[in-house]
């Protein structure tokens, strides 16, 4: 899917491309002029049973915060629906590391952990991770997360009854819970190897937020629309290596490709958690950074 002899690209093509994609996906240019043959889709199709769910979240020197998520799934595990959780992840990154060995020999029913390594400079382009998943994603439904995202309250069992039906290529949940912007300094944020692997946030300090599009992290896409399109995979500017941690303007332009801003569902028990301290961005690759969360 990558390869290692891959150039980067020089910093003027890079930026009248990114440039030029953040124009074609605000609605310049018509889907059709990089968009797959959506046509080629059923309208629907039967789901199978239980209902297959991919998650495919993506971890870089935020080790604490991912513990969090792992977290849920051993705190709520799934009871009605076969979830499929992958992580992509740099070997590098040892607290990542840490926390993804440890969760992947905890046995939960219904549950398979599915850790994804990739080489820092591959790591830092969200989309490449996403779309090798969505390429090759054998679930019905797959849902592109972040790893401050937490699945709690039987959320995925949730999901999995509101999508039995559904004939939309993209949905997301309208609402989901939020935490106030934290810094560094909260307690949530004790580190795992002074309280434990395995534990949960205080749901008291989150409230209600409004989604009105399937933003980068509830992006929940229909299994062979992931499969036709993958993650942007018709662009091959948001699949190069990059030296430094890229903000992920892909994601509006997977909705463009998709040619839907997302359908909106009500599905409880998703909660974010709202970091203030964004550690990897400015990370060269190949110099030394502390662990972030």
């Amino acid at each position: 899917m990558y390869s290692k002899r891959e150039k980067y690209l020089d910093p003027i093509s890079d930026y009248i491309l990114e440039w030029f994609y953040r124009f074609a996906a605000s609605g310049g240019i018509p889907r059709s002029w990089a968009g797959p043959d959506l046509k080629a889709l059923p309208s629907y199709t039967t789901p199978s049973e239980p209902l297959k769910i991919e998650i495919v979240s993506h971890c870089y020197k935020y080790a604490n915060i991912l513990s969090y998520q792992l977290s849920s799934f051993v705190n709520f595990p799934p009871r009605n629906v076969s979830v499929t959780m992958t992580v992509f992840f740099w070997e590098g990154d040892k607290r990542t590391k840490e926390v993804l060995d440890y969760f992947g020999n905890i046995n939960i029913p219904g549950l398979v952990w599915n850790w994804q390594a990739l080489p820092e400079r591959y790591l830092l382009r969200r989309a490449i991770g996403r779309n090798i998943a969505a390429k090759s994603t054998e679930s019905d439904w797959i849902f592109f997360t972040d790893c401050d995202v937490l699945f709690r309250n039987n959320a995925l069992d949730n999901l999995s009854e509101a999508l039995q039906k559904c004939r939309a290529l993209l949905v997301y949940p309208r609402h989901h819970m939020v935490s106030d912007l934290l810094l560094n300094d909260d307690p949530i944020f004790r580190d795992y190897t002074e309280c434990g692997f395995v534990r949960d946030i205080d749901p008291s300090r989150f409230y209600p937020e409004e989604r009105t599009r399937a933003v980068g992290g509830f992006q929940i896409a229909r299994g062979d629309a992931a499969r036709l399109a993958g993650y942007c995979d018709s662009i091959k500017y948001y699949h190069h290596p990059v030296k430094r941690w890229r903000k992920a303007y892909e994601d509006r332009t997977f909705r463009w490709l998709l040619g839907t801003q997302g359908s909106p569902l009500e599905i409880p028990g998703f909660f974010r958690i709202r970091h203030s301290e964004k550690g990897r961005k400015g990370k060269i690759v190949g110099t030394q950074n502390r662990d972030e969360q």
